[in-house]
Order: structure tokens, then sequence, then C-alpha cells
């Protein structure tokens, strides 16, 4: 199962809290719902389509599964949040028990302390995509494993003077190969990379 990372990223590469205001306020962030004005429902929902039509199951951190867990269970009815609904979903933490997760259908815990391995090996099986949308954690540590196959960032045009990015910062080099590039009319850039060979 190819793991796909599918962000919304501004130009300074900030993906925090790009959906509400009290989404993350964390570090005393102030931006929250930043991507609204260059949302536009052809190019940039259309990116969003076609990442959950490739996904056989859906990666979480605890705190993107909890304000998925708490918005698509009561949207059903609706294509794209009947697909949410019924996919397989994994959310690593080390807070959250059995019984927690319960909340959102098909959902399967995996622990954090043994998340790397867990992924690493779910990795390795049969399938289609295993989509990550939002954890920004979670991103960054599959991104500095090496476990990402695939980048989908959606590019806003602002910056936000600082915030919680996916990218790690450890020194390590890791290219990735230009798929695809679609421009939105508000401005907006959907980027698709492909983990390039090993050089």
């Amino acid at each position: 199962m190819p793991i796909v990372i599918n962000e919304f990223i501004s130009l300074d590469g900030v993906v925090q809290a790009p959906g509400g205001g009290r989404e993350d306020t964390d570090g005393g962030f102030a931006h929250g719902g930043w991507t609204h004005p260059f949302f536009d429902p052809e190019v940039v929902g259309g990116a969003f389509d076609a990442a959950l039509a490739g996904a056989d199951a859906l990666l979480f951190g605890r705190r993107t599964w909890q304000t998925m867990a708490g918005a698509w269970p009561e949207r059903a009815g609706d294509p794209f949040a009947d697909r949410m609904n019924t996919l397989r979903k994994y959310v690593v933490t080390g807070t959250l028990g059995d019984e927690d997760v319960e909340a959102w259908d098909n959902t399967t815990r995996v622990p954090a302390a043994e998340a790397v391995a867990a992924l690493r090996k779910l990795r390795e099986t049969q399938g289609g995509n295993l989509l990550v949308m939002g954890s920004p954690t979670l991103a960054r540590t599959l991104l500095s494993e090496g476990l990402v196959d695939e980048l989908r960032l959606i590019v806003m045009p602002v910056m936000l003077g600082g915030g919680k990015s996916i990218f790690p910062d450890d020194g390590t080099r890791t290219a990735f190969e230009l798929v695809s590039t679609t421009a939105s009319d508000a401005g907006a850039q959907v980027c698709v990379y492909r983990r390039a060979p090993e050089q």
C-alpha cells in the first residue's frame, strides 16, 4: 500500500489549521482557515476527490482523526462523506484506547510506540493507497523514515509567517519527481510528486 500524503500548504511551508480558526492553535497560531479564500471546487476539490478515489485506507494522527471523527459521520448521504466514512481508517495515537476509536466506523488504533514498524509492514501489503490528510507530526515522521511514496501538495498563494510543517529538518536529502501540476483561477497549485529512484 503506497503511502500518499495530501496536504494544503502555504508558500512558506505551513500546513497548520487549514480548515478553521479553532482547528489547531498550538504555538499561538492565529491563521486558522487560511485556505478558504483560495479554495475552488473544481481544481482543489477535484484534487481531494482524486486522492480519495485512489485510497484503500486513510491514515491519521490523533488530533486530525479526532477533528475528522467529529465532522464526517454526521454528513452521511454526501458521496465524499460516504467514502470517508466507509473506508478503513488507521489512527496513530498514544492516548486513545480501542473504545475511543469506535466513534468513527472502520477505525483501527495504531499505538504510537509501534507506529513506524506497523506502518512499514502495512506499506508492504498489497492494496491501493494509504492516504494521509493533515496530521503534520505523523507526516513528518513518515517522511523522515523514508516511508512516503507520493506527495500531493495543494500550494496556496499565501505566506503565514510560521506554523507547523510536514518537512523534517534532520539534514537528510530525499528526491521526488514532479508528476503533474494544475493551477486554479484562485492561484492554488496542485502539485503531485512521486519518490524518485535512489540516486
